[in-house]
């Protein structure tokens, strides 16, 4: 059974397309992939309502549809790419792009966009969509998703494994050796945002590539301890958290504090530190034992963050999920392909031990060609 999965996180960089055959028995492999890049127009939309603004239902509504369209657009790509057709797709899984999230609310909700009407009519295949809102309505935090993904396809009888995603935001799943033993995850903090944010307003570039420019800068302790403070990091998972908490604006309130302002590259250098020192606390505060971890979305090409890290954790050998058979850039897009296999399925998605959901749940809303 073949199924596309459409990922797009809260980095902003495009659209992640990737084409998989999988089966319940035999596993799973990667056909094909696509990176679709955002156009500078829609990219700058989403921006501007990740935050309050004006008239933005009308904003949403009609990025909704455009995004509809580009999801589409990226599911025949990557469909040329195979030399598939759509007769050949059993279903599209798409995340869609997040445009808020808030599941401790007084009335929790999640909202992502990219019309899956649109997918469906477009490619002329079914599309499952909405996956986060049946987990929210279960009681739970409607993210993250993946470690679920992540057990079936990661899991050891031998060694208690970590698989870190540092996308926009940062997020970790433990995989314990002893299958009885419950599979924990939950979001960590800024992963790339704050980074590729502070780059594109100092640069005019979309990320700092492989870390170069916060290497160059110095940690500035100041700021890092009034950043650390956020009483996110903290918290007890289950916990989830994205870009209308963690962004400039939160960044901009530490920094105006400060009676000495550091250089942008120091602010840099301090925002690298800050995603490694919070993965690393993380691990070492809310997790058991840990025999190895794997990473895998954009941060792992950041080699100044991946020494970070591994300056940080030390005594546990840390890989990406290359090492498992996966490429860590599609991890996730796969991810959304499973989800939509287990919902045709009639399979659960979630994993109540992960996002706090009162009983596991078939996920996502299904749109029929």
């Amino acid at each position: 059974m073949y199924y596309i999965g459409l990922m797009s996180g809260t980095s902003v960089d495009g659209i992640d397309a990737a084409l998989v055959s999988i089966t319940n028995d035999a596993g799973l492999t990667l056909i094909a992939t696509h990176a679709h890049p955002f156009p500078h127009e829609a990219r700058q939309k989403i921006h501007a309502l990740s935050h309050p603004g004006a008239n933005e239902l009308a904003a949403a509504g009609e990025l909704d549809m455009q995004l509809g369209e580009l999801f589409a657009e990226a599911a025949r790509e990557v469909l040329a790419k195979a030399g598939m057709t759509a007769r050949d797709i059993r279903a599209i899984g798409s995340h869609g792009q997040t445009l808020r999230h808030h599941p401790n609310s007084r009335h929790p909700f999640t909202l992502q966009i990219g019309n899956p009407s649109v997918i469906a009519e477009r490619t002329g295949i079914a599309t499952v969509a909405d996956f986060r809102s049946r987990d929210i309505a279960a009681g739970g935090q409607g993210a993250p998703l993946v470690p679920a993904f992540h057990h079936w396809l990661f899991h050891s009888p031998a060694h208690h494994r970590v698989i870190l995603n540092i996308g926009g935001i940062a997020n970790v799943t433990y995989l314990p050796a002893d299958a009885s033993q419950s599979v924990l995850g939950f979001d960590t903090g800024p992963g790339n945002t704050l980074l590729d944010q502070w780059t594109h307003r100092h640069l005019a570039k979309h990320h700092d590539e492989d870390g170069r420019w916060a290497a160059g800068g110095r940690c500035v302790q100041g700021l890092l301890e009034r950043l650390l403070h956020d009483p996110f990091f903290g918290a007890p998972p289950p916990k989830s958290t994205g870009r209308e908490h963690f962004n400039l604006v939160w960044l901009d309130s530490r920094l105006d504090a400060l009676e000495q302002k550091p250089t942008p590259q120091d602010v840099q250098a301090t925002l690298l530190e800050l995603t490694a020192r919070t993965v690393a606390d993380a691990i070492l505060r809310f997790l058991p034992r840990v025999d190895e971890i794997y990473v895998c979305g954009g941060g792992s090409h950041n080699r100044a963050l991946m020494a970070a890290l591994k300056t940080r954790l030390p005594d546990r050998p840390i890989a990406t999920t290359e090492a498992l058979g996966l490429t860590p850039d599609w991890v996730e897009a796969v991810a959304f392909a499973w989800l939509a296999h287990r919902t045709l399925e009639g399979l659960p998605g979630n994993l109540p031990s992960v996002t706090g959901a009162r009983r596991a749940v078939i996920l996502g809303g299904i749109y029929k060609a």
